[in-house]
C-alpha cells in the first residue's frame, strides 16, 4: 500500500493464501485509488453508486456471503481490486477474475491513519520459489520411515534351530479375497469420513491417540532394547513390573494427550503429530505383513485405483470436490482435521500469512502401502540370504524415485497428487525386475511359508483392520 507520494508502509501485509488469480507481473504494474467501504459487506450492490467505485480499489468487511460473491458484485461495478478486511482468520473462496486481498482490519485502520483517505493501492505478489525446503524434509521422513519399517531385525525367529526365519507379525494377508475386503472397508470408511466427518472426527482422534501411544511405546521399547538399556524390575502387589516400561508408558501417553489437547495449535503441534505418525506407520508395518509378491501386486494395484478414484474421479460428480483431498485437509466446519497426514510447515515467510500456517502434507497411506512391499522384500532377503539386502535396497530406492516424481508433478501442476499413482509402479516394477534379473521370480512371486500366531481369531484381525481406512490418505500440498 502506498501513499500518493509513493511512501511504502514498512509492514508485511498478509494476503490470501494460495491464490493465483492474477499473474504477479499484472498485480505489480498498476496503482488504484482506494475507496473505503469497510462499513459495507458488498454482498449486493444496493446503496453503492457504480461510478464512485469504477476503476478503483475497494475495501469491504468480511461476512454474510462468501468471497466470490463479493468479488463478482465488485467486478460487475467495475472495481479493479477488492480488499477484504477481517477480524478473524481462515478463508473460503471460488475463482474470480479480479485480485482479492485479505488483510487484518487493524492493519487497514493503521494504514488509514498514516495515509488518510487518498491512498493509492498497488498489489504485490512475491515470487514464490518452486521448491520449498519442507518438501525435502517430507521426503526424508517418508523414505526413512519406509526403510525403518523392515521387520526382520526384531520380529523374526529361527524355526527349530535351522537357518530359515519365520515372520511373527500379528496379521498376515495371504488371501486375495481378504485383500479385496480390506480395500472395500477402506473405501467405505473414507466415504463415511467425508459425509459424516463432524460426527466421526472425534472418534478417530481418540482412536489415533490410543493407537499412536501404543505404537510409540513399541518403537521406543525396541529402541531401548537395541541400545541394551537395562531393565530394572520391582514388585508391586505381588507382581513384577518393569520400571522402564512404566516410565515409557507415562511418556507415550503424555505425548498422545498433549497432541490431543493442542491438536489445532499449528505453530508447534505438527512435530508431535509427525512423531506419532511415524510411530503409527512403523507399528502398522510390524503388525501387518503380506505373504507373497502376488498379494503385494493385488493390494497395491487396488489401492492405486482407490487413490486415483478418490482424488481425480470423485470431483467429476461431487461438485468439483475431491473426497480424498477434503478428508485430508479437514472438511469439517469446526476446524478439526483428521490425523491422517504427516505435516511440515513451509519454510518461506510468505507461505505463513493471515490464513494460518501453510503445510506440505503426505498421507500415512503413502508410507504404509509401499512400506508393506518394502517389508516383504526385506523378509525375502532373509529367506534367500541375498547379499547386502539387495531387495530391500532396490525397493527403497524405487520408493525414493517415486516420491521425487510425485513432488515434481505436484510442483509443475500446482495440484494435489495421488502419490500411489507413482509409488506403486516404481516399487512393484523395481522389485519385479530385480527378481527377474536374479532368476528368483518364482520364489519371489509365491513367497515363503508363514505362520499366523495361535490365538489370533478373526475378530482381532478385524479390529486390527479398523484403523486402516483412517490412515490411508494420499495428498500432497
Amino acid at each position: 500500500m502506498v501513499s500518493p507520494a509513493k511512501v511504502t508502509i514498512q509492514r508485511l501485509i498478509d494476503v490470501i493464501c494460495g491464490l493465483n488469480l492474477t499473474p504477479p507481473t499484472v498485480l505489480c504494474q498498476m496503482e488504484y485509488p482506494l475507496v473505503n467501504l469497510s462499513s459495507s459487506l458488498l454482498c449486493t450492490s444496493a446503496g453503492i453508486t457504480p461510478s464512485t467505485v469504477q476503476g478503483k480499489a475497494v475495501v469491504v468487511m468480511r461476512g454474510e456471503c462468501d468471497f466470490s460473491q463479493k468479488a463478482l458484485v465488485a467486478q460487475d461495478m467495475g472495481v479493479t481490486t477488492l480488499i477484504i478486511v477481517s477480524t478473524t482468520p481462515m478463508v473460503g473462496f471460488k475463482k474470480v477474475q479480479i485480485p482479492i486481498v485479505l488483510m487484518r482490519y487493524l492493519d487497514f485502520l493503521d494504514a488509514q491513519k498514516v495515509f488518510g483517505e487518498e491512498m493509492l493501492v498497488k498489489m504485490y505478489s512475491p515470487v514464490m520459489p518452486l521448491l520449498d525446503p519442507s518438501i525435502v524434509v517430507m521426503l526424508l521422513i517418508a523414505v526413512v520411515t519406509v526403510s525403518l519399517g523392515d521387520p526382520t531385525d526384531t520380529h523374526t525367529h529361527t524355526r527349530g534351530g535351522g537357518g530359515e526365519k519365520c515372520d511373527s507379525g500379528d496379521v498376515i494377508l495371504y488371501s486375495p479375497l481378504k485383500v479385496v475386503i480390506f480395500v472395500g472397508l477402506m473405501c467405505l470408511m473414507l466415504v463415511l469420513m467425508y459425509f459424516f466427518s463432524r460426527y466421526l472426527v472425534y472418534v478417530i482422534i481418540v482412536i489415533f491417540c490410543l493407537a499412536s501411544a501404543t505404537a510409540l511405546f513399541s518403537c521406543l521399547d525396541a529402541l531401548l532394547d537395541l541400545a541394551m538399556c537395562s531393565v530394572m524390575r520391582v514388585t508391586v502387589l505381588g507382581k513384577s513390573v518393569s520400571v522402564r516400561s512404566v516410565l515409557l508408558f507415562f511418556v507415550c501417553v503424555t505425548v498422545a494427550v498433549v497432541w490431543g489437547v493442542f491438536r489445532n495449535e499449528d505453530r508447534w503441534i505438527w512435530i508431535l503429530q509427525d512423531l506419532l505418525g511415524v510411530a503409527f506407520c512403523l507399528n502398522f508395518l510390524k503388525t501387518i505383513s503380506l505373504s507373497n509378491f502376488k498379494i503385494c501386486v493385488i493390494l497395491l494395484s487396488l489401492l492405486l485405483l482407490y487413490d486415483v478414484f478418490f482424488v481425480f474421479i470423485t470431483p467429476l460428480f461431487m461438485h468439483g470436490e475431491s473426497i480424498m483431498v477434503q478428508v485430508a485437509l479437514g472438511p469439517d466446519a469446526s476446524g478439526e482435521k483428521l490425523p491422517v497426514v504427516m505435516r511440515v510447515p513451509r519454510f518461506f515467510p510468505w507461505s505463513q500469512n493471515l490464513c494460518g500456517m501453510q503445510f506440505s502434507i503426505l498421507g500415512y497411506g503413502d508410507i504404509i502401502v509401499p512400506g508393506l512391499l518394502v517389508a516383504y522384500c526385506s523378509r525375502f532377503d532373509v529367506r534367500v540370504n541375498s547379499p547386502n539386502k539387495i531387495y530391500l535396497l532396490v525397493c527403497c530406492i524405487a520408493y525414493l524415485c517415486g516420491m521425487v516424481v510425485t513432488f515434481a508433478v505436484m510442483l509443475l501442476t500446482n495440484m494435489a497428487q495421488p502419490a500411489l499413482l507413482y509409488l506403486v509402479p516404481f516399487t512393484l516394477l523395481g522389485s519385479a525386475v530385480l527378481a527377474w534379473r536374479r532368476a528368483e521370480m518364482r520364489q519371489f512371486w509365491n513367497g515363503t511359508t508363514y505362520e499366523v500366531r495361535r490365538g489370533q481369531d478373526e475378530c482381532s484381525i478385524l479390529l486390527s483392520y479398523f484403523h486402516g481406512p483412517c490412515c490411508f490418505s494420499s495428498v500432497n500440498g
